[in-house]
């Protein structure tokens, strides 16, 4: 069993607002995705490496209710909500060893679908990101050729994932169970503090930062 970083997830009431977000700190912006019939959702995307990628992820007003929780808490947002890099997603090749391995704080494992592409995910029942977003949802692809070999290079390469948590020790321990290898860095937060990501991105106009959420 082996686990890497397969996405990065900016959660957003909607897509416009998601791409205008990424990119005032990047300075590109994601381009068009697909839908996920079974949430309800649907999404904007940005090639990071040729195995990692960036998604815009938003309730989609075309779509019927899901008779279900939205993943990414996405049922919590508001109109007025600010989008935020909001979770992180592992590629493992065993999701269903993976999962059992890393316990019910991911979820259970669910197919998807979007478009022509299929996948298995850990999803918890209640929408709820795993550890505030620290944790990851794991992923199995059903195809050999990861989707974001098929995108765009607008020349932005992921360099690095910073996770933040008042329980830096459990965060790894979950990542060490999962198997897990790759530009990650754990840090520690004060207790109560909520967890938060930061991703260290090279675009064509130089290295950036996307944080948690843009400063109002």
């Amino acid at each position: 069993m082996k686990a890497f970083l397969d996405h990065i997830a900016v959660a957003a009431p909607d897509l416009a607002s998601g791409a205008d977000f990424v990119e005032q700190a990047l300075g590109v912006r994601p381009r068009a995705g697909g839908a996920h019939p079974r949430m309800g959702t649907h999404n904007l995307l940005l090639r990071l490496g040729d195995d990692i990628y960036l998604e815009v992820i938003s309730p989609d007003p075309a779509a019927p209710a899901p008779g279900r929780a939205r993943w990414f808490e996405l049922d919590a947002l508001v109109p007025a909500s600010a989008p935020r890099l909001a979770a992180w997603v592992a590629r493992t090749d065993d999701i269903v060893a993976a999962r059992q391995a890393c316990g019910a704080v991911v979820g259970e494992v669910e197919p998807m679908t979007r478009g022509a592409l299929s996948w298995r995910i850990t999803i918890p029942a209640d929408g709820a990101l795993p550890e505030g977003g620290a944790a990851p949802a794991l992923i199995q692809w059903d195809a050999a050729a990861h989707p974001a070999a098929a995108l765009d290079d607008l020349g932005c390469t992921l360099q690095g994932l910073d996770v933040f948590h008042p329980d830096p020790a459990r965060i790894r321990r979950l990542l060490d169970a999962a198997a897990f290898a790759g530009p990650v860095r754990v840090h520690g937060l004060p207790a109560g503090a909520a967890a938060r990501l930061s991703a260290r991105i090279l675009t064509p106009r130089g290295p950036r930062t996307l944080p948690a959420a843009l400063p109002v």
